[in-house]
């Protein structure tokens, strides 16, 4: 029997949501697989992201009135519009109606989701949501968890249920598509979450001085 020839399903920004889920001040520190800033840059730069293509965004909370603590302010001040569910409890998102509803009202079939942390308030929703049909794009490295053994397993085994991951660089770079679409938009944001981007931008316009 032949293996079944592959296809490359990418990211299309018409039919693409974000979820953003539990990245609240408590569990933050519970992230130890990036450092501090290298995470608060990625998760940033995957909001600003999803702000620069206009796409469909829900923001979730878990027990934010315990320790896990409300979401980071700094995503409600990117993301005004955002959907906000504060679930009262249910570890899996998708175990809150109103989280699910808000996802099916997107009427978008791939979600592209990151949060804290990766073996549980990623993987779990991952895997609800893979399980009703959707196509499910993790980026690696706006989700964080204890330590880099416990993010490969979490990511080994949504991987063989079928998500792919990806990084907020190559999120944003599979939606854009052509450089020609639009140069400054898009370089301003890598340039803003990427120090030796900036370096490269700075040249560019330099040149295109000259």
């Amino acid at each position: 029997m032949m293996a079944e020839k592959f296809k490359y399903k990418r990211l299309n920004k018409n039919d693409a949501a974000v979820l953003l889920v539990d990245h609240q001040t408590g569990l933050i520190n519970l992230v130890q697989d990036y450092s501090p800033n290298e995470f608060k840059n990625a998760v940033l730069a995957l909001a600003d992201i999803a702000k620069y293509f206009n796409l469909p965004t829900i923001l979730t909370t878990s027990f934010e009135d315990g320790p896990n603590g409300p979401i980071v302010p700094e995503l409600k001040k990117i993301l005004p519009d955002a959907i906000y569910i504060p679930r009262p409890g249910q570890i899996n998102a998708w175990d809150n109606e109103d989280f699910v509803r808000a996802v099916k009202s997107t009427g978008k079939k791939q979600l592209i989701i990151a949060g804290v942390v990766t073996d549980v308030c990623v993987a779990f929703p991952t895997l609800s949501a893979l399980e009703k049909g959707y196509d499910v794009f993790v980026v690696v490295d706006a989700s964080g968890t204890l330590n880099k053994d416990v993010r490969d397993a979490a990511l080994m085994r949504i991987v063989h249920a079928g998500a792919q991951t990806m990084s907020w660089f190559s999120v944003a770079s599979e939606l854009h598509r052509d450089w020609r679409n639009d140069v400054e938009g898009l370089g301003n944001i890598f340039s803003n979450h990427l120090p030796n981007y900036r370096n490269l931008i700075n040249s560019y316009r330099f040149k295109n001085k000259s």
